[in-house]
Formats: structure tokens, C-alpha cells, sequence
């Protein structure tokens, strides 16, 4: 393997936790712990159908954060007002501001660091709000800011093939030879096995395969398994 890149988004950090923290201070109903889990899941799922509309400039990011806690709500027979949702939305911001990487992933890019293998980051979402989690998470100590990736930036997002292809072309990778890191099956596999890179999945929120013609590499239901890729590929951890 010449080539690893990663997701950001719950793959180097659990986006579940900010969103739980907002959820109990903005929401007023009482969740079980399984119930924020499928309420943050929906809203991921909200978030998707409606990013390339955002993309095109047809709803603001705001928007698209109001709408897709709206109807994540909606599903649990919870109304928020408009109001309400961009409260959340402020703390949800607030919250993110907290995150650390996984220990396994901070493990791992150590380890990846060391050997001769380049690294990546390419991620969907806006630019500045994305570099703010970059920072907060300080990926440049182990990934040069010139192999940041990020779809407000560069033009195209996953699963769009362009926005593989762009990185592509700016590492010079070998498709063979590079591997994606993610936990979107439509954005994450998908749009790298689309690209001709391998795919590695991380799917500790259980999610179901969407596509069964199309296969991961890789498949990791606990972040832990991380791990076995360094392993796989012959460096010690």
C-alpha cells in the first residue's frame, strides 16, 4: 500500500458525542442512549439526501443543518421549530469544538506516520468548518496541510468520482495502491471502489449495506479493528 486517506466525520472521531451533548441540552424530551443513536444515524441520513442541493448553492448550510434535525425530530413524533433547531445547531457547533481523535486512530496514523506510506484526508462539508475539526484534531501532525481535501474546497464532493479523481491527480496515486478510510458506505466505499481504490468501511454504527454488488476491502465494526490495517500491511503496533 502506497496510500491511505482518510474520512473526518466519525472515522477520526466519534461525531455521536457532540450530537449527544446537544441533544440533552436543546431537546426537551428524554432519549435512551439506543434513541440518540438512531436520532444522530437519521439526521446523517437527512444530511446526505440533501448535500448536493447545498452544493449547488439551492439551500444554505443552514438549511441543510435546520432540515435535517427537523426531520430526524419527526421521525420520533418531536416538532422543533425553526428556532429551536438552529439553537441546536449553535451547541451541536459549540460541542464539536471538544472532539479528539479515536485513540485507535490517533494509534494508527502514528504508526502510518512512521513507515514510507503518504497520507490523505478527503472530506465532505465547508471548508473553514471542516479545518476547524482538522485543527481541533491536530491531523497536520501527521498529514501536511497540502494533502487536505476538502469538498468546499476543491469543487466536487463524495461520492462523486471527481472528487477522487482530483486527489488523484494532485498525490500522483496509483489506484491499486491507495486506500480510503470511511464510514459512509454510499460516499465512502462506494465512491472509492467507484475510483478504483481500495476501501476500508467503519461501520461501528451498524449501518446496512445498500449496494451488496459492491464490496469493501475492508469491513470494521468496532473503531479497535482499525488497527488490523497497520498489521495487514506489515507494520508493527
Amino acid at each position: 500500500m502506497q496510500t491511505i486517506i482518510f474520512d473526518v466525520d466519525d472515522t477520526l472521531y466519534d461525531q455521536l458525542q457532540p450530537f449527544r451533548h446537544a441533544v440533552q441540552q436543546i431537546i426537551p424530551e428524554s432519549f435512551q442512549q439506543h434513541e440518540i443513536i438512531d436520532l444522530y444515524k437519521k439526521s446523517r441520513e437527512y444530511s446526505d439526501a440533501v448535500f448536493e442541493q447545498h452544493i449547488r448553492g439551492e439551500i444554505t448550510a443552514l438549511d441543510l443543518q435546520i432540515y435535517r434535525i427537523q426531520k430526524a425530530c419527526d421521525d420520533f413524533s418531536i416538532s422543533l421549530t425553526r428556532e429551536q433547531a438552529t439553537a441546536f445547531q449553535q451547541c451541536y457547533l459549540r460541542e464539536q469544538q471538544n472532539i479528539k481523535l479515536f485513540p485507535e486512530m490517533e494509534c494508527l496514523l502514528d504508526q502510518l506516520y512512521q513507515s514510507e506510506i503518504s497520507l490523505a484526508v478527503l472530506t465532505n462539508g465547508e471548508y473553514h468548518h471542516q479545518m476547524m475539526k482538522v485543527a481541533q484534531l491536530n491531523v497536520t501532525k501527521w498529514i501536511p496541510e497540502s494533502h487536505l481535501f476538502i469538498s468546499g474546497q476543491i469543487g466536487y464532493s463524495k461520492p462523486n468520482v471527481q472528487a477522487f479523481q482530483y486527489v488523484e491527480d494532485k498525490m500522483n496515486l496509483v489506484k491499486g495502491q491507495t486506500l480510503y478510510i470511511g464510514d459512509s458506505f454510499p460516499n465512502d466505499v462506494a465512491g472509492a471502489k467507484q475510483a478504483g481504490w481500495q476501501a476500508a468501511w467503519l461501520n461501528h454504527r451498524q449501518r446496512p449495506v445498500l449496494e451488496p454488488s459492491i464490496v469493501p476491502d475492508y469491513t470494521f465494526c468496532h473503531v479497535q479493528d482499525v488497527l488490523a490495517i497497520a498489521k495487514d500491511i506489515g507494520i508493527k503496533i
